[in-house]
Order: C-alpha cells, then structure tokens, then sequence
C-alpha cells in the first residue's frame, strides 16, 4: 500500500489564505481561512498549522496571466514572493500550481452543491489542491 502524504493547499490573498486538506491524495476538502495579519504571524500561525495537521507538502495557487507573454503579472509576482519566503521558512517541499479560475470554480461548485457555509477562499483552496492531485494521476 502507498505511504498517505497530507497536503495542505493555500489560496494566497490580499486579506485572507484560503485552506484546503488532502489527508488520501485522491480527494481535496476545504480546511478554513486564516485572516492575514504580517508576515511573520501569517508564518507563525501556518507553521502551527503543518504541525497540528502533521502536514507533508505545501501545494501554493500562483494567480498565473492568461498574458502569454508575460503570465507573470503583478499578483502573481506579489504571490510568488510571499509562498517563496514561506517556504524557505518550512521543512516541508512546497509545490506551485496554476490557480487561474480557482475562485469561479469554487464559486460554482459552492452553488452547485449548496454549500452556502463554506468560506469562498477555502473552496478556492480545495480547488486548487484538487486541480493539483488531478496533476499527479
């Protein structure tokens, strides 16, 4: 039998990081939200959180451009730097994975499924680890 890998998921914003969990690597679940504060909390409380949920990967949304010539815009980069400095933080590998449309599809599948409670930016979350464990198969 595989060794399981419990995968957090992150849905980096401005105000809030979206969470998602992975416990199998066949199906994610949002997690919650954490309300940005600086830096150094932000770190503090997700590293908390990666101890608690005996976390083993790190998967990041990066809000990639549909630009083809430049799918770096200013967000992603402004994303990229953040997951960057955390990860040197982390003992854990962390993987970057295209989040464009996370939040349509996670506003959808909340309207589809009813579930009027789940905050946005966790759905986001699940949809970004999802997209990412689709990836591996």
């Amino acid at each position: 039998m595989a060794e399981m890998i419990r995968r957090l998921g992150l849905d980096i914003g401005e105000r809030r990081i979206g969470l998602a969990l992975s416990e199998s690597g066949i199906l994610a679940s949002p997690h919650g939200v954490l309300h940005r504060k600086s830096k150094k909390q932000d770190f503090a409380r997700l590293q908390q959180l990666i101890l608690e949920l005996k976390v083993d990967h790190l998967v990041i949304g990066i809000p990639y451009s549909l630009n083809s010539d430049d799918p770096l815009g200013p967000q992603a980069r402004r994303v990229l730097r953040y997951a960057e400095a955390l990860c040197h933080t982390l003992q854990i590998p962390c993987h970057y994975h295209d989040e464009r449309y996370s939040t349509v599809d996670a506003q959808q599948y909340l309207a589809d499924a009813g579930r009027k409670k789940v905050p946005i930016d966790a759905a986001a979350a699940a949809v970004i680890l999802q997209s990412y464990l689709d990836s591996l198969r």
